[in-house]
């Protein structure tokens, strides 16, 4: 899940990797890094997402050198839509683009499965997604200071974690605003309250 605060944009999800019943990873970062201040949200096929992620940050470094300035999260989420869109037949991808620029500060973009683009205050993605819908809308807030928005999101995460059997292990979130991105990682051990 992605949200926008009054700042810039936090990134947060679990890191439960599953092949049907099998849990194959219980430690997986499912938050990725296309630019310093542009990651998005990986769910879907894995194989399928890291490789799309990977071309976005080749094209998105390039644009960087060529037009000798950070690119924008718009740009960088276009560039998403075109290759899900291009083969939206042969990828199982639904990602969420979340960055903060010096142009439109932070944003939030969600491209599901037929590779539409939706520009969003806040995106869930995922199994565990379809548990928090409820709990998303009842406590939402417009314009939320930093600690708020990190309390939304770890909030909606421990849910998703509760009643989906696809979704658990560790917590994991990055905060993007103008200084930077800020990595958070919350254990089940201590009930996700210490930040580590």
């Amino acid at each position: 899940m992605a949200v926008t605060f009054k700042d810039g944009v936090i990134l947060g999800a679990d890191s439960r990797t599953t092949t049907g019943a099998y849990i194959a990873n219980r430690v997986t970062d499912k938050l990725t890094r296309v630019h310093d201040t542009i990651w998005c949200c990986r769910s879907g096929s894995a194989a399928d997402t890291q490789a799309v992620a990977d071309i976005v940050q080749y094209q998105l470094g390039l644009f960087a050198m060529r037009n000798g300035k950070p690119p924008t999260t718009q740009t960088a989420a276009a560039i998403f839509q075109e290759i899900c869109y291009s083969n939206k037949d042969r990828l199982s991808a639904g990602l969420i683009i979340a960055g903060w620029d010096g142009r439109h500060g932070g944003q939030v973009y969600s491209i599901p499965l037929g590779g539409s683009l939706h520009k969003q205050s806040y995106a869930i993605g995922g199994s565990g997604s379809t548990y928090i819908y409820g709990y998303c809308d009842a406590h939402w807030k417009e314009g939320m200071e930093e600690q708020d928005a990190v309390d939304f999101v770890k909030g909606a995460l421990r849910e998703a974690i509760k009643w989906d059997g696809s979704s658990g292990g560790v917590i994991r979130m990055v905060v993007l605003t103008k200084d930077g991105a800020d990595r958070h990682l919350y254990l089940p051990d201590e009930d996700y309250k210490v930040r580590h």
